[in-house]
């Protein structure tokens, strides 16, 4: 017990903005991780690892290959049930959620360094988790904006794993690039779900007034 208390480094501050992300040691990487929830990012400049559980909602991670400077999002557009996933426009209303989703973690990278011609990018998620979501698959909604805003911003997407019917955890270490992603074949609680559901039905009345605020 005192040598695990030896061997554990103290844990370096967050960058400014960042406090309310829940930070803790991971025994198992021996490294400090940052669990983020759905609607949440974080970006570190220290070798520590970022922590996230995807349904239909969508990550991307994001890193300055030269500096180690990087950050993860977890993110889902906000819905209406009565569009058809066909007719998802990437530059329309709910496309704007993400493109925030998307340029304010970019935004804190540069600012702590990272220069955008350096920016490589890993997607994850979009599964197809909500059944009660029958008539609008909202986990290729996302997959679909993120690729395109990919795509439409010039940026340089290196690995990704989307879609299929599980949930997936994601482990990212920005400061290597390393990804590790275990798809959670056999969940034995609702717990991905119901936060998505939840999350989902606040985005989508938040939304529906205008005030939506992902972060």
């Amino acid at each position: 017990m005192v040598e695990q208390s030896l061997a554990q480094p103290p844990m370096r501050p967050e960058l400014s903005g960042f406090k309310h992300i829940n930070r803790y040691w991971d025994k198992t990487h021996d490294s400090y991780a940052a669990k983020i929830l759905p609607g949440e990012y974080y970006v570190t400049i220290h070798d520590e690892l970022i922590v996230t559980v995807l349904g239909s909602c969508v990550s991307a991670c994001i890193r300055d290959k030269v500096f180690g400077i990087g950050g993860m999002n977890h993110f889902m557009l906000p819905v209406n049930k009565g569009e058809e996933i066909s007719s998802f426009n990437a530059t329309g209303e709910s496309a704007r959620y993400g493109n925030f989703a998307m340029e304010q973690m970019i935004n804190d990278i540069l600012k702590n360094g990272g220069r955008r011609e350096n920016l490589e990018i890993k997607v994850f998620g979009g599964g197809r988790v909500l059944k009660n979501m029958s008539t609008l698959d909202i986990g290729k909604k996302n997959i679909d904006f993120v690729l395109q805003y990919i795509k439409d911003e010039s940026l340089k997407l290196t690995a990704q794993d989307l879609g299929d019917v599980f949930p997936r955890k994601v482990l990212f270490f920005p400061a290597s690039g390393k990804v590790r992603v275990k798809k959670l074949r056999s969940v034995h609680n609702n717990t991905v779900i119901e936060r998505e559901n939840n999350y989902s039905k606040a985005i989508e009345k938040k939304s529906s007034s205008g005030e939506i605020e992902l972060f």
